[in-house]
């Protein structure tokens, strides 16, 4: 089968079928369409063409290739997710009847290493790139629900503003990682960041658009935010804060785990702060910390 763009299209709709999560659709097919980009400079027009030694060869190019927008190369975490992508295309071709790719590719990842981590300097960097224009005060609010607050991507997404509890200092998190639910502690700076957000920001916004909605994080349109808009705000933050590290919402929830525990909390209290269901969740922190 010939590769090309309906091919592409094609497998963003079967991500969507089997309800994929957003970020993983976009991300699935960018990184697809890369491969396909390097397919077409080493003259590979049709699937039938591609056998174990092309996934190889992509996987040492991905390893020699330089970052597009920053220096040095790209981080074991995003070649990671490249290979995974291209495993999960695999998948695709295999259910549709419309090819087979044999990705014998194996590799080896440290656990321990392949979690991005904020330095405490970079945190402090992140909050100094904001302001205090709207969307500023909204992004302190966003580092606070994901850094100071430690929330998985879709738990912040899901918050209501009524589960900002500011008078016990609490953020109630439902539909959490097995739809469990659990209270997280906010420090002040975390609850007054909020509170700035809810009453200057988000109250203006819904008098504006005239919305009725519930959503803590809203766009400007009134509407409740997902995850990718939150996440293109945190790499705006993290390009005006000169941070060389490819990040994403997971990375400030590692980096509070880290810092946490560097700070003396214990292994307990940090799995209990994250919603963690176990302690070997939990254990790979102390590494990180260790490091």
């Amino acid at each position: 089968m010939e590769i090309n763009v309906i091919l592409s299209e094609s497998f963003e709709k079967w991500l969507k079928t089997l309800e994929y999560a957003e970020s993983t659709v976009y991300l699935s097919v960018r990184y697809v369409n890369d491969f396909f980009f390097y397919l077409k400079s080493k003259d590979i027009k049709n699937l039938e063409q591609i056998n174990p030694a092309t996934i190889t060869g992509y996987y040492k190019h991905l390893q020699t290739r330089p970052q597009k927008k920053q220096t040095g190369g790209l981080s074991q975490n995003y070649i990671v997710s490249n290979i995974n992508a291209i495993k999960r295309f695999s998948k695709y071709l295999q259910v549709t009847g419309k090819g087979n790719l044999e990705i014998i590719l194996q590799i080896p990842v440290n656990k321990a290493t392949n979690k991005t981590i904020l330095s405490q300097e970079e945190i402090k960097a992140l909050y100094q790139a904001t302001d205090n224009t709207e969307l500023g005060i909204r992004d302190r609010a966003i580092l606070g629900i994901y850094y100071g607050c430690g929330l998985r991507r879709s738990e912040g997404t899901a918050l209501n503003v009524k589960d900002v509890m500011y008078k016990e200092r609490l953020v109630f998190v439902r539909g959490g990682k097995g739809n469990k639910e659990r209270y997280v502690p906010m420090t002040e700076r975390v609850k007054d960041d909020l509170l700035d957000y809810i009453f200057l920001i988000r109250d203006k916004v819904k008098r504006h658009n005239q919305s009725t909605e519930e959503a803590l994080f809203l766009s400007e349109r009134g509407k409740r935010m997902h995850g990718n808009s939150i996440i293109n705000r945190l790499h705006q933050m993290a390009t005006k804060a000169k941070i060389q590290k490819e990040i994403g919402l997971h990375t400030l929830r590692h980096s509070i785990a880290t810092h946490l525990l560097q700070s003396g909390m214990t292994l307990e209290e940090v799995s209990q702060f994250l919603g963690h269901s176990s302690l070997e969740s939990t254990q790979i922190y102390t590494h990180l910390a260790h490091e």
